[in-house]
């Protein structure tokens, strides 16, 4: 399918952004992820209350975090956004949240998840370096 986008990119289809391609794009992208949201199974999530308490706790350090430096910075709300998104989804992700604010901003979005995964790969590092540490105090 990405051929095939790419393929009639070079094509006068490519003027169909007039006529709300991306309008439909998103829409088809909201169906995408509700279908993949409708296959989780949660009736599982109870056997995982532990792992959902650390994930829970992992977001909330995340939105303080990223609350704290917005504050800090006095950074406009795009940035914001799309740091998060950068942070928790990545380049796939983080260029079409900035996009949203303004189609021109879309580099910005994906400088700032490749920013997030170089910063992502030394605090990854480092938190594995801690916890291993946390491990062999604890006797693990």
């Amino acid at each position: 399918m990405t051929a095939i986008g790419v393929a009639l990119s070079f094509t006068p289809l490519r003027r169909l952004e007039g006529a709300g391609a991306s309008t439909m794009g998103t829409v088809f992208l909201y169906v995408l992820v509700t279908a993949i949201g409708a296959s989780a199974q949660f009736q599982h999530v109870a056997d995982n209350l532990p792992l959902l308490a650390v994930g829970a706790l992992w977001m909330a350090i995340h939105a303080a975090a990223m609350l704290g430096i917005r504050h800090l910075l006095r950074a406009p709300v795009f940035f914001l956004a799309v740091g998060s998104q950068a942070n928790v989804g990545g380049a796939a992700s983080a260029p079409v949240v900035a996009a949203a604010f303004h189609p021109a901003l879309a580099p910005v979005g994906v400088l700032l998840a490749v920013l997030g995964y170089v910063l992502g790969t030394y605090g990854g590092l480092a938190a594995a370096f801690l916890l291993r540490g946390v491990a062999r105090l604890y006797g693990g």
